[in-house]
């Protein structure tokens, strides 16, 4: 179903049904969008939970002007982003660094299938900037416009352009060390 038929069922009064097709249309992406900041399958499941509830919320208040999913991975990074500062904290009260817990979690995690390769990749974009670590994964791994990335997030294309490119060089930088 497209977004705009989602919508569509939405004006039309049926709420719980373009709810529904919002969560089957966009919970592996939005799972995964997640999954990238928060390294852990536990935490995801959580977090997207909370998602979906805001999304549910806040559907009522979506007017249009912005695409149907450039608007729900606006909620999915927030909340995501609001959930690391939320860690930040409390890591700096057990005195522990929020880098060093994610990459922790990164080698503990059960269900991480990747290669070698993959979860050092994982490892050195967790330890970009916030901005950069968006960015990069919005682009790279989803593959989506810089216009779409600027409408999740409030930033410019010209910026992202050049937060992309910094990060990319991080870790091409990085990945040179190790050859």
């Amino acid at each position: 179903m497209t977004d705009q038929e989602i919508i569509a069922l939405w004006e039309a009064g049926q709420q719980e049904r373009a709810f529904n097709e919002i969560v089957r249309n966009y919970s592996e992406r939005l799972y995964w969008h997640v999954r990238r900041f928060v390294c852990s399958h536990e935490d995801t499941d959580d977090l997207l939970q909370e998602i979906f509830i805001k999304i549910w919320a806040a559907l009522p208040s979506f007017r249009g002007e912005a695409q149907l999913f450039t608007w729900l991975y606006r909620i999915a990074t927030n909340e995501t982003l609001n959930y690391l500062r939320k860690q930040k904290v409390r890591a700096s009260l057990r005195f522990q660094s929020l880098d060093a817990e994610m990459e922790r979690r990164i080698d503990e995690d059960p269900y991480f299938n990747g290669t070698e390769a993959q979860r050092l990749l994982t490892k050195a974009i967790a330890r970009l900037p916030e901005k950069q670590r968006i960015v990069f994964s919005l682009r790279y791994y989803e593959e989506m416009k810089y216009e779409d990335i600027a409408a999740i997030t409030g930033t410019s294309v010209g910026a992202l352009k050049a937060s992309y490119h910094i990060a990319y060089e991080k870790l091409k930088a990085e990945f040179q060390d190790l050859v």
